[in-house]
């Protein structure tokens, strides 16, 4: 049995332990409601890009534009498939990564030998370059704050590389967050468009647009400034993802901690309990002893 001073230890240890995952949770709720103020300002605007693709389409149903180019001459395995991942900088998530990873590997099956990765986010990086996949980008400093300016590099190098022929199709692999107890890891297809994705779109159609030059050059600066909305509104849906999971897991952490804390206290009360008794016993008997010889 352990003694009391390394109960006592024990304790404070869990009791430290407790005031990091308390901290912890607060950062992260903190980060998050910045994240979803984000989102709430961001939103409208790329909503309106949405709208006007679709107005466009509706326009001229007929335009032919790179970014809906099918590209049926490369089937089999001439065909690349691009994926952007992703996973967090840090870990204490939870199962946030675990999700994420698992999802990719199940979509890189379908297609060996012929997938180039995109990944963001420090854990992703290091697992796919030990596991020697083809990485075709890594990105920095992109996951742990979202922002306009910095998603700006992801966006255009996914869309360079798609314009060059360097993969034929392009997904994205995020998580979302459907309520505060539950995230869903989804893998959403970027390029090539498709027409039905903006047929749904209120505000889009039967509307007067004037389209100058033509609506092909419409649609080529229209449709990256899209994409970027997507891939940012992924990456703020990720992150708030990530600090809900991490709030949930310092939150399950704390739990555990204060459960140790009573366990323990009633396990240093017993050992103390235990050592009084027997101080008590060995005073009496001293006592009777003494008597005794009298």
């Amino acid at each position: 049995m352990a003694s009391a001073k390394e109960i006592q230890n024990r304790i404070k240890s869990v009791q430290d332990t407790m005031k990091i995952t308390n901290a912890m949770f607060m950062i992260a709720s903190s980060k998050l409601r910045k994240a979803k103020k984000e989102v709430e300002v961001s939103g409208p605007y790329f909503r309106a890009m949405r709208q006007t693709i679709a107005a466009i389409q509706d326009y001229a149903p007929a335009v032919q534009n790179r970014y809906y180019d099918k590209r049926p001459d490369k089937s089999g395995k001439d065909r690349t498939y691009g994926y952007l991942v992703l996973t967090a900088d840090k870990g204490l998530s939870g199962s946030y990564n675990h999700n994420v990873v698992k999802l990719v590997q199940k979509e890189l099956d379908k297609h060996p030998g012929q997938n180039a990765l995109y990944v963001a986010g420090r854990l992703g990086r290091h697992l796919y370059r030990k596991q020697g996949e083809n990485v075709m980008h890594q990105f920095h400093y992109v996951v742990e704050d979202p922002s306009l300016t910095r998603v700006r590099e992801v966006s255009h190098r996914v869309l360079a590389d798609y314009n060059e022929g360097k993969i034929d199709e392009l997904y994205m692999v995020y998580t979302r967050m459907n309520t505060p107890m539950s995230c869903e890891t989804k893998v959403s297809k970027l390029l090539p468009l498709d027409e039905e994705t903006f047929q749904d779109i209120p505000d889009g159609k039967y509307r007067e647009v004037e389209l100058f030059p033509t609506p092909e050059a419409v649609l080529d600066n229209v449709i990256p400034i899209y994409l970027h909305g997507v891939i940012y509104g992924a990456l703020v849906a990720s992150f708030c993802s990530e600090q809900n999971s991490r709030m949930l897991a310092m939150q399950s952490a704390t739990n555990n901690a204060k459960e140790m804390l009573h366990d323990l206290s009633i396990q240093y009360n017993r050992i103390r309990q235990t050592a009084i008794t027997q101080e008590i016993t060995e005073v009496i008997a001293g006592a009777r002893a003494q008597r005794q010889k009298q």
